[in-house]
Formats: structure tokens, sequence, C-alpha cells
């Protein structure tokens, strides 16, 4: 996948939105200012914590500057992952996002 066909798989998730901080990167949010995704001269995103260890095993995959400790990778272009897999990594990043929420505030964002 392109960093533009990110982009717009993330936009297509319930109640994402996108914003530019920090001198240029697109910050992809929920519920207003909850993190799922990065993207800038890479991709960024936050993952299960069982699944942590695992990614960053994974080739050109690592833990996230200043993110890591709340299980968040990065990889570079070309990403090193399958498209089907990466759409998947980027919803399941959307859902952990959603469920930590005030269930108030999860109606319309689930997707289970």
């Amino acid at each position: 996948m392109t960093p533009q066909q990110v982009a717009d798989f993330c936009l297509q998730l319930p109640g994402a939105r996108e914003d530019y901080k920090w001198g240029g990167v697109r910050v992809f949010s929920v519920a207003g200012n909850k993190m799922f995704a990065l993207l800038s001269e890479g991709l960024a995103f936050k993952v299960a914590p069982e699944l942590f260890l695992g990614m960053v095993d994974r080739p050109g995959i690592r833990p996230a500057p200043y993110l890591a400790r709340a299980h968040w990778v990065s990889m570079n272009e070309p990403f090193p992952l399958g498209e089907a897999e990466l759409q998947e990594l980027l919803t399941r990043a959307h859902q952990l996002v959603v469920r930590r929420l005030p269930k108030i505030r999860q109606v319309g964002l689930l997707l289970d």
C-alpha cells in the first residue's frame, strides 16, 4: 500500500479524522484526539499488547519512537506488510482506541 492508500483506508473507518501536527505529521484519530495511526516518513500505529513483541521481531517493523510504551509500532516505506494484513492491523488499531472510550462515545464506532 502507498501512504495515500493507507490514509484513504484510515479515513474510511467509523469516526476517523485526519489532522496535521508536529511539522506535517498526518495524524489519524477518533473521538476528537484519540490517535490510532500516524503517517510521516513512515507509518506508525497502535497494536494490541499481546501482538507487540511479535510485531517488532518482524523485519522492517520496530517500536515507534516515544509511543512504544503504549504498544505502537512503526515501519518505513515500502511497508513490509501485505495490503490485507495492513488493513486488518489498522482496523484493529482503530478498534483498540474506540474500546477505550466511554460507552456512550463508542456508539456507531464499533465494528464488531
